[in-house]
């Protein structure tokens, strides 16, 4: 009997050339295959296909755009022109408009089919067919469209081409043509409360294992970029187990209190605290140990790069050197109707740019402004924080609470079980005096002292002072080292 698997070949994939898409996808479309893309007026479908044409002809394909009932080829340009992608030298020897209504008002489906068999010459790597919903309104039985699908993807074969079929029908109904095609690529426009939020699902897709539901896309001027959701990226991904070697906190006070020498490599620390406790400051000290064996990456939701470099001056922390050294790099994410997994693939992009070993997020409150399904946090976070230690960075992250003077402390989301070490700071009344205290809630897999210390901020920085007794007294803690790090401003390693 003769093994079937050596009979079958495999086939080749083309690249849409569209940020994120090629990844929901598994590399790309396949050759030949013939994929619809639906979605109500405005949802970015015309953008969506061009932008695939585009990149093709880039790349040395040629591509045809057929339109039926559509804007105009000169206003679609038009339109066009203002995006990047777009590029008139393209026209027409790599990429031709054509419309094709005229022969499909006269002839039916099959003077259509009669157009596209013409155009659908050998080395046109992609056909898009413009305004599906036209031709179903055509067809005068669901038989008769099924055929005509049916004869487009043996066409395709025949041709090596790759068909768009591009429709703004009711996407909630499960159409004749639905059953045809290699694969249904769905686009939306939501409306969340006061904004939008667009995102494109892979409904259907034969051959391969895209990743599935919502993903979050923008349209810019650069055209339509797409970002997998995190969970469904890194959400399996093992997690090698991290020995005992210390990173030190920047703080040497602090590095006193914990039984290794500072913070675990690789691990998530968060600084739970309200207002005005020290969590910027801590972080500060953290990314100021950066070096360039342990280069560092800051992104701050509401502290502006200038103000954050004013802020470590004033505590004897310059940062203008070891970003001049390419040790550092500062990152603000600007206000504004950002999306949660735009956030987090800029975040794991500079993480791979600059191969960041130190991470200060500070700002925690930033993604979850950023989430329209708050339900997901949880995902997320779990998985971006599994992804930041697969790829050994240690990072220290901050998070605002309410209540200025709580003693007790309350965690959101579950933050505790998603990252490794926790610590809190807050307020306290002493006498007369309101005076900031630090407490280590968890460290995970490291011994460390878990009383209540006071905490100084002044021109040097931060510093972990006396510990507070349960009566109230203050017991003094043994002298610390100079706040200073050992290798005089670069940081080090423990």
């Amino acid at each position: 009997m003769t093994n079937v698997s050596h009979q079958v070949a495999s086939v080749a994939r083309l690249r849409t050339g569209i940020p994120g898409l090629d990844r929901i996808l598994g590399g790309g479309l396949f050759q030949s295959g013939v994929y619809m893309i639906q979605g109500l007026p405005g949802c970015g479908k015309t953008i969506l296909a061009n932008q695939i044409c585009y990149s093709h002809v880039k790349e040395g394909g040629k591509a045809i755009y057929v339109t039926l009932l559509a804007e105009s080829h000169s206003r679609m340009i038009q339109h066009l022109s203002t995006l990047t992608f777009f590029d008139v030298n393209a026209l027409p020897s790599g990429l031709s408009y054509i419309s094709a209504f005229h022969e499909l008002e006269t002839g039916g489906l099959k003077g259509l089919m009669s157009i596209l068999r013409r155009e659908m010459k050998p080395g046109r790597g992609i056909l898009v067919l413009d305004g599906l919903v036209t031709a179903e309104e055509a067809a005068s039985t669901d038989l008769e469209l099924k055929k005509f699908v049916h004869e487009l993807q043996g066409i395709a074969e025949l041709h090596e081409c790759t068909v768009l079929l591009l429709t703004s029908g009711y996407t909630q109904r499960m159409a004749a043509e639905h059953t045809m095609v290699d694969g249904i690529i769905e686009v939306e426009d939501k409306l969340f409360d006061v904004r939008t939020e667009r995102s494109i699902q892979i409904k259907k897709f034969r051959g391969a294992g895209p990743l599935r539901g919502k993903h979050a896309m923008r349209i810019d001027q650069t055209g339509i970029s797409v970002f997998p959701r995190i969970e469904t990226l890194y959400g399996g991904q093992s997690v090698p187990v991290q020995g005992r070697r210390a990173v030190t906190s920047g703080v040497p006070s602090l590095d006193q209190l914990l039984a290794i020498g500072g913070i675990p490599a690789a691990s998530a620390t968060v600084a739970l605290g309200s207002t005005g406790t020290g969590k910027t400051t801590m972080g500060i000290h953290f990314i100021a140990a950066s070096s360039a064996a342990e280069p560092g990456l800051h992104l701050g939701f509401f502290e502006a790069p200038d103000r954050l470099r004013a802020k470590a001056r004033s505590i004897g922390q310059p940062l203008e050197a070891l970003e001049a050294a390419g040790c550092l790099e500062l990152m603000w994410q600007t206000p504004g109707e950002f999306m949660l997994d735009e956030i987090g693939d800029r975040l794991l992009a500079a993480v791979d740019r600059t191969g960041a070993r130190r991470l200060v997020i500070d700002g925690l409150s930033g993604f979850l402004d950023a989430a329209i399904y708050p339900e997901r946090i949880n995902r997320y976070f779990s998985s971006l924080v599994a992804e930041l230690r697969s790829r050994q960075v240690t990072t220290f992250m901050t998070l605002e609470t309410r209540d200025a003077l709580a003693s007790v402390v309350s965690m959101p989301w579950g933050v505790s079980g998603l990252v490794d070490n926790l610590f809190f700071l807050r307020f306290v009344h002493d006498e007369a005096q309101v005076e900031r205290l630090l407490t280590i809630i968890k460290m995970r897999d490291t011994d460390h002292h878990a009383e209540l210390r006071r905490l100084q901020i002044g021109a040097t920085g931060l510093r972990v002072c006396d510990l507070l007794a349960a009566a109230g007294d203050v017991i003094p803690m043994a002298a610390p080292a100079p706040e200073t790090r050992a290798d005089g401003g670069a940081g080090s390693t423990k």
